[in-house]
């Protein structure tokens, strides 16, 4: 039986739940069912707040995988989450997240708190696959092992899974903004670093 039986609790409630287990690790299966029917949207949402975290190297490389998994299945209509049971049973480290969770919370609990329904046609079968396809391409930017590169993509899907769990257009326009800007900063670092190689190279072989 699903442990939220209540669609319309707060998320920041069941987060918060999540916060104060007793045991050190949870398993991703177990946070399905703690999210019940939500439990697409707040999956984003949980593995795009660990990505913000200040990680090793390496890390959001960890915590982007699951979402490689779950947007596309946006894309193709899916509501509840398909994962492998590898996945299924990974446990995500309660640990490392404990100390940035209630400032994550409380953040989540301002914007339940101003957040309601509205321009919902976003939120059709056409909107939630642009969502699917946009948080996708977010995901395969988080597993590279960009230094600092997570922030702004990271932000961007935590910010289109909230919209897409309050049904929220105005946190959808923000989120897309996000991914906006992030793909300008993507772009200008590439460029930078590629005309960098090229000094580099001129310098090394005097051409």
């Amino acid at each position: 039986m699903t442990l939220l039986a209540d669609y319309h609790r707060p998320l920041s409630e069941v987060l918060q739940e999540v916060a104060d287990l007793p045991s050190d690790r949870i398993t991703v299966a177990e946070l399905v069912d703690r999210f019940g029917g939500r439990a697409m949207g707040a999956l984003l949402l949980l593995f795009g707040l660990l990505c913000l975290l200040p990680l090793p190297p390496g890390g959001t490389t960890i915590f982007g995988l699951p979402l490689l998994l779950l947007a596309p299945q946006l894309v193709i209509g899916r509501h509840a989450p398909w994962l492998p049971q590898r996945v299924r049973l990974r446990a995500v480290p309660l640990d490392d997240m404990r100390g940035r969770m209630p400032r994550l919370i409380r953040w989540l609990k301002r914007v339940e708190g101003i957040s309601q329904p509205r321009l919902t046609f976003m939120f059709g079968p056409v909107g939630e696959r642009l969502i699917g396809i946009v948080c996708t391409i977010l995901a395969f930017v988080l597993i590279l092992p960009i230094w600092g590169g997570n922030i702004l993509p990271a932000l961007a899907v935590t910010v289109l899974s909230l919209s897409l769990i309050l049904k929220d257009g105005v946190l959808a326009l923000v989120g897309y903004a996000l991914v906006a800007i992030s793909g300008t900063v993507l772009a200008l670092a590439a460029h930078i670093i590629l005309r960098m190689m090229q000094h580099a190279w001129i310098v090394v072989t005097g051409a």
